[in-house]
């Protein structure tokens, strides 16, 4: 397979079903295999968004594809390996696991999950390849599927589970994929060779990247399981208020056995989803629970979400420490539907909320089917602005997947585009109200075991127009310690004078931290940074002319720490 992050454009080259045997592993960089010389290279390389897709030869003579030529059509797979040797230049990026050292996964309470999360060994290793003939394939909205469509997505994950547990192709196998990957069980060895280092795509720019190469194979399978090339699972509907309690289809055991897991939350299930949910009920009324789910995806969306890195994640990359900080998106809504639907009456939270167990129910990949549509719809609305990460530790990121495909093409109505909260007062907040120390007094460490606020000061303000085009003003809450093992989960605030923390729908809401609970071999605290963007979010409260800004801290789940607080600003191009 290819790295897919080298590129997410507005696709335009879907994949055919023909390209691929359903028991070869597919890989992402070539070059860095071992014991292999492939014939055929891929390359990220282009010149600019507009440039014309070219087929060409590099100077080894391998066929060489500009990244443009792997757009896939909407929201669907795009991706394409690089042609630079990791181990012969100045770059870095995440390596694929070595599956010969694929060891045990670690449940979050410090135990060996229940079983192995590790792949049969294949040690045939092809490159992953364009589809000569592409095949468009459109996912539709779980709500809004007939019964015949989902008769055949049933059959088609029935014949999945029925596959022996030892087929890669298997419903076992594939759930397995997210464990190996987020648990711990894969690895690559360090720059010296003396250890070797765990590999997580969460909490970071690999993110998006790997979950749609994830749902590219697990849906390949899915349709060549029944001969459709051309099938393509649901999306979960859930930012939007007529998709946001759960599809049905997974609901009703009879009818569609293969899409039932008796492992969730059975009270959430009949309720719609709160992508605010903190661990237990907040008592808010449907129509309450949807306003704040408009507000949610609004923030993470668009107005925290201007900056590539605030939206995708900080970079990771070879010997960096895992988790250097989640995305708007995947430590928001992402995390909030993880948690929602796992099952409260299992020890550790399985399924959907633990990573190890999460890919064992079919909702999962319902969820991510919209989370992978959430990274295209972001995209499509970014205009001129960067779409991607040029870095080239980035573009040639390495995944190992056994092959089988997924694409798709969207297209529903978007509530929450025009759900920017209103503020309760706009206009200067110099009398305050609310009483709080200065950020000097503010002692850190501190320990977020109770609301905590600060008057955080603004380097700069009364900015112009041509100011915030140039650089976007951020909220850095640095060094956040967490268990990872434990859901840990915080909201932030600015100019809140109410109090009033479970009502989201509002301007003062500026965002969340979470993270679904995980195991690593490393030390289980682990530091991390979230960056809130708040040029929109002051706007709209009409402060830009304060000295400062009231930032409110709510614990909502786990232990946390932070290490300190203060307001940096980033270039808006990047």
């Amino acid at each position: 397979m290819s790295s897919l992050p080298c590129s997410w454009a507005a696709p335009i080259l879907p994949f055919s079903s023909s390209s691929y045997s359903s028991s070869r592993l597919l890989y992402s960089n070539p070059t860095a295999r071992e014991n292999a010389k492939p014939k055929r290279r891929i390359s990220c390389n282009t010149k600019n968004d507009n440039q014309n897709a070219k087929s060409s030869h590099d100077s080894q003579g391998n066929n060489t594809f500009d990244r443009r030529d792997v757009l896939i059509g909407l929201g669907g797979l795009y991706g394409a390996a690089s042609s630079i040797n990791p181990l012969e230049s100045s770059a870095a990026p995440i390596p694929p696991p070595e599956l010969n050292n694929c060891r045990t996964a670690t449940n979050i309470n410090g135990q060996p999950v229940p079983y192995s999360c590790c792949p049969p060994i294949n040690n045939r290793i092809v490159d992953f390849r364009l589809p000569a003939r592409p095949v468009i394939r459109t996912r539709p909205a779980a709500h809004l599927a007939n019964a015949e469509y989902i008769s055949r997505f049933n059959l088609a994950l029935q014949r999945m589970r029925d596959l022996p547990d030892s087929d890669p192709r298997s419903f076992m196998q594939q759930a397995n994929v997210h464990c190996a990957y987020c648990n711990g069980a894969y690895t690559y060895p360090s720059a010296t060779g003396s250890q070797r280092l765990e590999i997580q795509v969460h909490n970071c720019w690999l993110f998006f990247p790997f979950h749609r190469w994830y749902l590219y194979f697990f849906e390949r399978i899915l349709g060549s399981l029944i001969n459709d090339p051309t099938f393509a699972m649901p999306y979960w509907n859930w930012d939007s208020p007529p998709g946001m309690y759960t599809p049905s289809m997974y609901l009703n055991q009879r009818q569609y056995p293969a899409l039932f897991n008796e492992r969730r939350n059975q009270r959430n299930m009949t309720l719609p989803a709160d992508l605010g949910f903190f661990g237990q009920d907040n008592n808010l009324s449907p129509s309450e629970t949807a306003l704040n789910n408009c507000a949610i995806m609004h923030n993470e969306m668009i107005r925290n979400a201007n900056l590539l890195e605030d939206f995708m994640g900080r970079p990771y990359r070879r010997g960096d420490p895992i988790n250097p900080g989640a995305g708007t998106h995947e430590a928001g809504s992402h995390t909030a539907i993880h948690i929602w639907g796992g099952d409260p009456r299992q020890p550790t939270g399985e399924d959907l909320g633990n990573f190890y167990s999460a890919g064992r129910d079919p909702l999962f990949y319902a969820h991510h089917a919209n989370v992978d549509r959430m990274w295209t719809l972001w995209r499509n609305r970014r205009g001129n602005l960067p779409r991607d990460f040029s870095d080239p530790d980035y573009l040639n990121a390495q995944f190992l997947f056994y092959d089988e495909n997924r694409q798709l093409t969207l297209g529903i109505n978007i509530p929450w585009v025009g759900c920017r909260p209103r503020a309760r007062v706009t206009g200067t907040r110099a009398g305050r109200t609310v009483e709080a120390p200065k950020l000097e007094a503010v002692e850190f460490p501190l320990k977020l075991d109770k609301v905590v606020k600060v008057l955080v000061p603004r380097p700069k303000k009364s900015r112009s127009k041509e100011e915030k085009d140039k650089e976007e003003e951020v909220l850095l809450i640095s060094d956040i310690e967490v268990d990872t093992e434990k859901f840990v989960k915080f909201d932030v605030f600015v100019d809140e004078e109410e109090n009033d923390y479970a009502k989201l729908a509002k301007a003062e809401y500026t965002g969340t931290f979470a993270q679904v609970p995980h195991k690593h071999e490393t030390p289980l605290q682990i530091k991390t940074s979230r960056y809130l963007e708040l040029t929109q979010q002051l706007e709209d409260l009409g402060v830009e002319d304060d000295d400062e800004i009231l930032v409110t801290l709510v614990p909502r789940a786990g232990d946390i720490t932070i290490g300190g607080i203060k307001i940096v600003y980033s270039p808006s191009n990047q």
